[in-house]
């Protein structure tokens, strides 16, 4: 994976920095000729290429999905992560213990319950932080 790390971040940003602007560029020869592609640098815009970024992006999604359907990745490169598993608890574990009445038996089915939540909670405030 190493080896191919140059090669994947190299494709990455022609698929979401060129691959837009390019895009952008030859949507506007078409409607304007050279003159309009000009215009995007000499407009006095402080990002022309953020804007032509922004511009081609709709038709750049299209082409990459295109190219997944030929084949997976080529379009959207998988991105590398990392996961991390988190051993269980004791308390996790031990969920129920043989024995218990009903009533105990409920609360602490209803603890249990209450931690999930919890921990739901805080994956979801995780991933809208992230998003």
């Amino acid at each position: 994976m190493a080896d191919n790390q140059p090669f994947d971040t190299l494709r990455l940003a022609l698929m979401q920095d060129v691959l837009p602007v390019g895009l952008a560029l030859v949507e506007r020869a078409r409607a304007g000729g050279p003159a309009k592609v000009v215009e995007s640098f000499t407009s006095g815009a402080s990002d022309p290429l953020r804007e032509l970024r922004d511009e081609g992006e709709p038709a750049a999604k299209g082409v990459r999905e295109r190219l997944d359907q030929v084949s997976p990745g080529l379009g959207n490169p998988v991105m590398p992560v990392q996961v991390a598993v988190e051993e269980p608890t004791a308390e996790v574990v031990d969920v129920i213990e043989e024995g218990r009445s009903p009533e105990q038996e409920e609360q602490q089915l209803g603890e249990v319950l209450a931690r999930i939540t919890q921990r739901l909670q805080a994956l979801e405030a995780q991933l809208d932080q992230e998003s």
